[in-house]
């Protein structure tokens, strides 16, 4: 199989073991949606020094998000998001948003589960709000259907919902103001992928990052707290 992936994607080096490029690139990615193998499949390289892509999420381990903390905090770079920060559906979205007035509530959906794909919802919701206004969480739902309730220092209500097998339902946007409203659907993936990958490639030329890492920090939180809410059934968890 690793031989098979390489010729489709036209890697010309194969290794036995990942650490062993250690020496030999300038970055690495870390593409799996596990996130709680996260921790441990990226040290040995941050602790090498090297910049490190991790895949949404980065977490859902409390321990490990203070790791990852830690580590960022000390100069290493660390760059985790999902592609839907990056969708350009969004830009259109916030060229029209005088038709909507002052937004009252934003709703997005996602198939699969919470825990991997509500990072998507999230990163695609925060691209209407300011950075660090989260509050508290409150998830409704159960198994495999999570209705998450997020409330927004801004006054913004958010809504995120991820069914495991409603994948009619991915990336839909809903905004919903005092003069209107819009839906928006995320379609153009390679355009999001993409502009993400350029996102990382310039923060290893540069060591800035694309945005804060106390922005990762929040998601992860949020995430965490929607998972014990649910557990808790129903519980309003304060971030």
């Amino acid at each position: 199989m690793p031989k098979k992936v390489a010729q489709a994607t036209h890697i010309p080096n194969i290794v036995r073991h990942p650490q062993d490029v250690i020496g030999c690139v300038d970055a690495v990615i870390i593409p799996t949606d596990k996130p709680e193998e996260h921790l441990e499949r990226a040290r040995p390289f941050i602790e090498a020094g090297l910049p490190v892509f991790i895949d949404k999420p980065l977490t859902d381990q409390p321990d490990h998000l203070d790791q990852f903390i830690q580590w960022q905090s000390q100069g290493h770079q660390i760059l985790s998001t999902s592609a839907m920060r990056y969708a350009k559906e969004w830009n259109d979205a916030k060229s029209q948003l005088d038709q909507v007035g002052s937004l009252r509530l934003i709703t997005m959906t996602t198939p699969k589960s919470w825990e991997r794909y509500g990072i998507h919802a999230l990163e695609g919701v925060c691209q209407f709000l300011e950075p660090g206004g989260w509050d508290r969480v409150t998830n409704t739902g159960h198994g495999q259907s999570n209705i998450v309730h997020c409330y927004h220092s801004s006054g913004v209500e958010v809504v995120l919902a991820a069914i495991d097998d409603m994948y009619g339902a991915f990336g839909c946007l809903g905004l919903y103001g005092t003069k209107g409203n819009l839906f928006v659907q995320m379609t153009d993936t390679f355009a999001a992928f993409r502009s993400q990958m350029v996102a990382f490639v310039d923060y290893v030329r540069t060591g800035q990052l694309p945005f804060e890492f106390s922005q990762t920090v929040e998601l992860m939180q949020i995430i965490m707290a929607a998972v014990t809410s649910r557990n808790q059934n129903g519980k309003t968890i304060a971030l």
